[in-house]
This record gives C-alpha cells, structure tokens and sequence, in this order.
C-alpha cells in the first residue's frame, strides 16, 4: 500500500512541472478547515465462529487540508493533504459470539479518537453565476492512513491502538468569492470515505482482524491564493 500512496503522490504532483495550456492561468495554494462528522465506525469480526458488529458513535470532529493547484480556467487539478479526527462517543455490540449466543445491545461510553491523514488529486468543475461569485464541483482519489488511538471503554486502563492503510475518495461543492487581489474565499461542504479495509491488533495477548471503513461530512471555509 505504500507503492500504492507514492504513486497517488506522483500523479497528484505531476503536473506542477507543467505550464498551464492558456495564457493568464496562474497556480495556486489553498488551505481550509472546519467541523467534521464522522459516521458510525462498524468493525465486524472476519472470524468464522463469531458473528457480531461493534458499532462506534463518534463526537463531532476537525478536518484540515493544504494543496497546491493550477488552474486551467474553468477547471482546476490538484495535490491535496489532509487531516481528520474525531473522539470516540460510545461503543453499542451486537451479533452472536462463537456459541450463538447474543451479545447485549447496551451502550458504553468510550474514550480514544480516529484521525485520517490523506494525499488526495483532486479536479475541479467552477462555473461562474455572477461577476465575482463562482460554484464548483469537485471529486478526488486517493490514499488514507487511518489510526485508532488508545481506544477502549472509560472504566478501562487498557485501549488499543492501531494503524492501516486503504484507498480513499471524496467529493465536494463550493462556492468561492475574491477578496483581495489573487485571493478567494472558499466555503465548501465534503464528503469523504474509504472502501472497507482490515485492522488488526493484539488486546490481552490474542491477535483480533476485523473490517471496518471511514466516511464523514465536513463544513470548511478556506483561502486559495494565486499566483
């Protein structure tokens, strides 16, 4: 998965050794931030004898992301890199253990967090609708690093901790407004997810394998500067 992310860098920065194909279109940097919501995490067990689904309730969350991009008009291409967290709200089980037997539904409050780190390409559709004022559409691919940190019920001293590596996209609407010379103003809404993907880990000496995705919705208000 590493060669995977090293090639989704390549493409996401390749064309920054390129000139745009118009005359006037410049590159550009951009940052932006603003409030996630991460969807229930549901892990489910990949063992045989064992039928159940540990459901994650999550808090509202932070995403952050820089790119650099060049312009082509009323299309963009850009290397993007982001960050996402959010705490752990609550842990619900469900299913069958190995002897058929059902697991309770109760609730338990949790204590850990998930962050994200991605290396996204992006493109970008704007399409003006006044003299200054422009919406866009925009999708990307790319890859995720997704890390669960100290995760564990809030009456325990023992979490887990664990990484994996996994494909990832997203898609966006925006509308952005100059504010300054070479400088926009970007509000946009994002929807970001993973396909499934395994984690594994050792808790008390036993190795557990499950599958699991991310997906979430952020509200973000950025700057994009030119040059």
């Amino acid at each position: 998965m590493k060669k995977t992310l090293s090639l989704f860098a390549v493409f996401a920065f390749a064309g920054l050794s390129s000139t745009p194909v118009q005359a006037g279109n410049h590159y550009y940097v951009s940052g932006m931030g603003g409030a996630s919501w991460l969807q229930n995490i549901k892990i489910q067990s990949t063992y045989t004898s064992e039928n159940y689904t540990d459901t994650y309730k999550m808090d509202p969350g932070l995403t952050l992301f820089g790119a650099y991009g060049w312009n082509y008009g009323r299309y963009r291409l850009e290397g993007e890199i982001g960050y996402l967290r959010n705490n752990f709200k609550s842990l619900v089980y469900s299913g069958l253990d190995e002897f058929g037997a059902p697991f309770s539904n109760t609730s338990y409050p949790m204590k850990g967090h998930v962050s994200v780190l991605s290396l996204m390409a992006n493109g970008y559709y704007d399409l003006p609708i006044g003299s200054s004022i422009k919406l866009y559409g925009t999708a990307g691919v790319g890859g995720a690093q997704v890390s669960y940190e100290n995760v564990a019920q809030t009456t325990q001293n023992y979490g887990y901790s664990v990484k994996a590596t996994t494909l990832a996209y997203q898609i966006g609407l925006g509308v952005t407004r100059p504010v300054a010379n070479h400088v926009t103003l970007d509000l946009r809404y994002r929807y970001f997810a993973t396909p499934d993907f395994t984690v594994s880990w050792d808790y008390k000496g036993t190795d557990y394998s499950n599958n699991t995705s991310i997906s979430s919705h952020s509200v973000l208000l950025g700057l994009r500067v030119g040059f």
